[in-house]
């Protein structure tokens, strides 16, 4: 009596749009963390490629260039903050009303993203750090900030006109300029603050910074309010 063998059968292969969202995702996360460290210029296609464990091909064929996955790669994150940050604004305004508080209205643009680094993953904070190295790059960062956070601020700065009618718009874009100044330089987590303070302060404390934020600025509307 002869017994038949087994029938083998093959792995299932996975879907392609599967495979190919893999790969992508792999080449973004992989040059977010290069392009946060060592910025556009100090990263090569090799470089990703090589971080990301694929070939160098693959990511010349999903992006082309180094130009587009780096604008791949800051528009990824961009969309979802922006989108948390918009609807925190309109929601907080919609429950408040003619109750609004500058402390209230902070709150509102600055916990979307706080919350992202306290909760999220490393990406987040390796995006915190690219988003602050792109508003100090002179060439062209301004560009790039303005093409993904313009409505962003433009809502904060209705809210602000809303709590201090009358002060000139002038006055209300320097206050967003040093707010922004000082969250993108803490965005940046240098460890700076650390040494200064003999480790009293962390960088890294990112609970620590949306709280001081909030009350330096808070303080600092009433000099700017007319």
């Amino acid at each position: 009596m002869t017994t038949s063998k087994p029938t083998q059968t093959k792995p299932l292969r996975r879907p392609q749009g599967e495979r190919r969202e893999e790969t992508v995702t792999k080449i973004l996360n992989a040059a977010e963390e290069l392009f946060s460290s060592l910025g556009l210029h100090g990263v090569t296609i090799k470089d990703v490629a090589r971080a990301a464990g694929i070939d160098t091909a693959l990511v010349h064929y999903y992006f082309g260039n180094k130009t587009t996955l780096f604008d791949a790669v800051f528009s990824r994150r961009a969309a979802i903050i922006n989108d948390m940050r918009l609807r925190s604004m309109a929601e907080y305004e919609a429950q408040a009303g003619d109750a609004m508080t500058i402390e209230g209205v902070l709150a509102a643009f600055l916990d979307p993203t706080f919350s992202l680094l306290v909760t999220g993953d490393q990406g987040w904070r390796n995006y915190a750090a690219l988003v602050a190295m792109v508003n100090n790059t002179p060439a062209w960062g301004g560009d790039t900030m303005r093409d993904h956070f313009d409505p962003v601020v433009a809502a904060l700065v209705a809210l602000l006109r809303k709590l201090a009618p009358g002060t000139p718009d002038r006055d209300l874009y320097w206050y967003y300029h040093l707010l922004s100044g000082s969250l993108t330089l803490s965005l940046a987590q240098t460890g700076r603050i650390d040494s200064l303070s003999g480790g009293l302060c962390s960088s890294t404390d990112m609970l620590s910074i949306r709280n001081q934020l909030v009350s330096v600025y808070a303080a600092g509307f009433a000099a700017v309010r007319k």
